[in-house]
C-alpha cells in the first residue's frame, strides 16, 4: 500500500460514492452538490495528488495516480469522475473490478487530444498554450480555463463566479503538478481498453461542451456493454454546476 498521503473528506451515509475532480481543480468544486448527494450516499471527496489539500503528494504519471487512489477505495464503491477524474475512474474500474460497483463519468473522454483516428479531441497546441501561460500567470490562465468550462451553459455569469470561488479557495497546484497533469491529458488514450469495463456506467455530458466533445461520450456509450448516456441541454463542461438538481437526480436513480 502506498504511504503517500492524499486528502479525503467523508460525509453522509449510504452506498460509498467517491468523487474525483479534474485537472488543476480540487474536491471543493463539488460544493454545490455534495450535501445533496450526502442525503443518500456516503460521499468521499478526494483531492488528487498534488491538488488542493493533497499538495504534498506528487502527481507523477497516470499509473502513479491510479495506484495511490486505488489503495484507498472503499469496498463496492461508486466512482464518479469529472474530466480527467473520469479517466482515473475508468482505470480504477479496470484494475479493481471487485471493489468498483459502478462508474459515473462526467464530461469524460477516453482521449483528450485529436488524433488521425480520433476527431473529437482538442488540438495538442491548445494544451501546450495552457502550459506556457500557466508558467507566466497561473491565475489568468486558470480563469481562461474556467471560462471555457462553462461556455455553452445557461446562466454563465453566475456559474463562472461560483466556479471561480470554489477553485481559488485553496492553494494553487505547483507548476510541476500542472505540467505532469497536462502530460497525462496529452498522452493518455483509453480507447483500446474501454470495452473491458464490466461495471454499469452512467455517462453525464453537456451538449455544448467545448473541452470534451459530446460525440466522445456517445462513442463511449456505444463501446460499453452496460451504459446510459444523459446529455444536459444548454450545458458546457461542468453539468454539476450548471444544473445541479438534474445531476443529483441522475445519480440518485
Amino acid at each position: 500500500m502506498s504511504t503517500e498521503t492524499i486528502h479525503i473528506e467523508t460525509l453522509g451515509s449510504g452506498p460509498d460514492l467517491v468523487l474525483l475532480h479534474g485537472w488543476a481543480m480540487h474536491s471543493g468544486v463539488w460544493k454545490g452538490v455534495r450535501d445533496l448527494l450526502a442525503l443518500r450516499f456516503r460521499v468521499h471527496l478526494l483531492d488528487l495528488p498534488g491538488h488542493g489539500f493533497s499538495s504534498a503528494c506528487k502527481l507523477g504519471n497516470f499509473d502513479h495516480v491510479v495506484h495511490i487512489i486505488q489503495d484507498r477505495l472503499p469496498e463496492n464503491s461508486i466512482i464518479c469522475g469529472w474530466s480527467l477524474g473520469g479517466q482515473i475512474a475508468i482505470a480504477l474500474a479496470l484494475n479493481n473490478p471487485a471493489r468498483v460497483n459502478k462508474l459515473v463519468l462526467v464530461s469524460t473522454t477516453p482521449c483528450f487530444v485529436k488524433r488521425h483516428d480520433w476527431p473529437w479531441g482538442v488540438e495538442r497546441k491548445f494544451l501546450k498554450f495552457f502550459l506556457e501561460n500557466l508558467h507566466q500567470n497561473y491565475r489568468t490562465s486558470i480563469n481562461r480555463f474556467l471560462t471555457l468550462q462553462i461556455n455553452g451553459g445557461s446562466n454563465v455569469t453566475d456559474t463562472l463566479a461560483q466556479l471561480r470561488e470554489y477553485v481559488f479557495e485553496r492553494e494553487q497546484p505547483n507548476y510541476n503538478t500542472l505540467q505532469e497533469g497536462l502530460l497525462i491529458l496529452q498522452t493518455n488514450d483509453m480507447r483500446e481498453n474501454l470495452h473491458r469495463v464490466e461495471q454499469p456506467v452512467l455517462l453525464l455530458h453537456g451538449e455544448n461542451d467545448v473541452i470534451t466533445d459530446p460525440c466522445a461520450a456517445d462513442w463511449m456509450h456505444k463501446q460499453l456493454e452496460n451504459s446510459k448516456l444523459v446529455l444536459f441541454p444548454r450545458c458546457g463542461h461542468a453539468p454539476f454546476l450548471t444544473d445541479p438538481e438534474t445531476f443529483v437526480a441522475c445519480l440518485n436513480e
